[in-house]
């Protein structure tokens, strides 16, 4: 359950992200409770996920897939230009998290 946990909580939080440049620094309401809701629910997620997995994995994976995401999303919806410098950045941090899900003895499978 916790990995179902954790991955909401990652769409939570890269929805909420995207969301922030909508609300205009708190300024429109409904993008605004959209930033709020989704930190809430990737927050409270992830109180329960470290209850069972290791706090230092459980954030690289939640950090690490949400900057990937987060620069996918800018780019694809958001109209956001990635150089070769990001990509080759958001790259490396995708292959970070598989490296920790795969070889990593600290996570159970």
């Amino acid at each position: 359950m916790a990995w179902i946990y954790l991955s909401i909580a990652i769409i939570a939080e890269v929805i909420a992200t995207a969301a922030l440049k909508s609300s205009e620094g708190f300024t429109k309401l409904s993008p605004s409770v959209l930033v709020l809701a989704g930190y809430g629910i990737a927050f409270y997620l992830l109180s329960k996920i470290v209850q069972v997995l290791p706090l230092a994995i459980t954030y690289a994976i939640w950090s690490g897939a949400g900057i990937a995401l987060v620069g996918i999303v800018g780019w694809a919806w958001l109209g956001q230009k990635l150089d070769l410098a990001a990509i080759c950045g958001i790259g490396l941090i995708i292959t970070g998290v598989i490296v920790i899900n795969i070889f990593s003895s600290t996570i159970s499978h």
